[in-house]
């Protein structure tokens, strides 16, 4: 048998044709990997129902829309479709309805009363809720109300899971809300998946309810500090400080919040907040009379002592009887200012 024997030229050029060959074997695998990581995506993003769209819920449906997400939606103000739907949103006449075309539904609304007639009312989620289906409800509402609507959807072979927000709606506009999730701990990825869509921090709290508790109590020290601002931004304008001058040198200092520095209630002191537009927009008073209130029905029931608490839910209902109902709640500064006949 005769040996073949290759020159160097020849070893050289079948080197490199095997180097090219492993080259393009490497390059289709990259290729086949990426296009089957494209499929699973597209996979994955399959439409989601969102009910619910006021200052908070419509932004964050955009939000879903821009990470490639078919929005089906429904609102009992139809209005509220209209700019939604010509991003390409379905929209349909009720919750029942989304609930028969999706298998993840969120939902934000204003109240434990629209909450339950959303989900379990003649036209709810419930009626024709598909089992399986991951239900994910926002709103700010009695963490009983949440625990309610889990053991109804259980009966159903549907997940509930609670999931408020904090941010307002300047965060729920650049997707950068916190979201504080209560419900199953293995169905936390799923929920974390169309949350992280909307929001900047997605924090598992555990059982169901507990993203309400969390949020109750954030919204109660919010209101005390938004109070507590307002009273010191008015004492310092009367003793004729500068209030932008009183808010940098508070915003460098032991007395710096949220507050102060961020949604600062004094007009004129900081751009892009409610207090530059009139208090217009933002997170309105009646809501967070709202709030106050779900946290006094807790501290009741807990017995638990919160003095400043109930004090910021009188001074907040007082608001609403006065006119500010609607307004964003930094304009307690205001109000405390007309108490003084300024």
């Amino acid at each position: 048998m005769t040996s073949l024997r290759l020159g160097g030229q020849q070893r050289n050029s079948m080197a490199a044709l095997l180097r090219g060959s492993r080259w393009l074997v490497g390059k289709w695998h990259n290729h086949v990997s990426a296009v089957q990581v494209s499929i699973r995506s597209m996979a994955s993003k399959t439409q989601v129902g969102f009910i619910g769209l006021g200052n908070m819920g419509n932004p964050m449906a955009k939000n879903l829309i821009k990470h490639g997400y078919p929005v089906i939606a429904s609102d009992v103000f139809p209005e509220s479709c209209k700019e939604l739907q010509k991003l390409g949103a379905q929209i349909l006449d009720n919750p029942a309805d989304v609930g028969d075309k999706a298998d993840r539904i969120i939902t934000m609304l204003p109240s434990s009363l629209n909450v339950i007639d959303v989900y379990t009312g003649p036209n709810g989620i419930l009626k024709k809720v598909k089992k399986g289906a991951l239900l994910i409800d926002s709103s700010t509402i009695d963490p009983a109300v949440s625990k309610e609507m889990a053991v109804a959807a259980e009966k159903l072979g549907a997940v509930f899971m609670d999931a408020p927000v904090s941010g307002g709606a300047g965060a729920a506009t650049s997707g950068k809300l916190t979201f504080m999730v209560g419900g199953p701990e293995e169905e936390f990825n799923a929920a974390k998946e169309l949350l992280s869509c909307m929001g900047a921090n997605v924090v598992y709290c555990g059982k169901v309810g507990s993203g309400q508790a969390v949020k109750i109590c954030n919204n109660m020290l919010l209101a005390i500090g938004m109070i507590g601002t307002a009273e010191t931004m008015n004492l310092g304008i009367r003793l004729g400080l500068d209030p932008k001058l009183l808010a940098k040198i508070l915003n460098m200092s032991s007395g710096r919040c949220w507050s102060s520095d961020t949604y600062n209630p004094v007009p004129g002191v900081m751009e892009g907040v409610p207090s530059a537009n009139s208090y217009q927009g933002g997170f309105g008073t009646t809501l967070m009379a709202k709030d106050l209130g779900l946290a006094q029905n807790t501290a009741t029931n807990t017995k638990t002592s919160v003095p400043l608490g109930s004090l910021a839910h009188q001074i907040y209902r007082m608001m609403c009887a006065h006119g500010y109902a609607t307004k964003d709640f930094s304009s307690v500064f205001q109000f405390l200012r007309e108490e003084e006949g300024q």
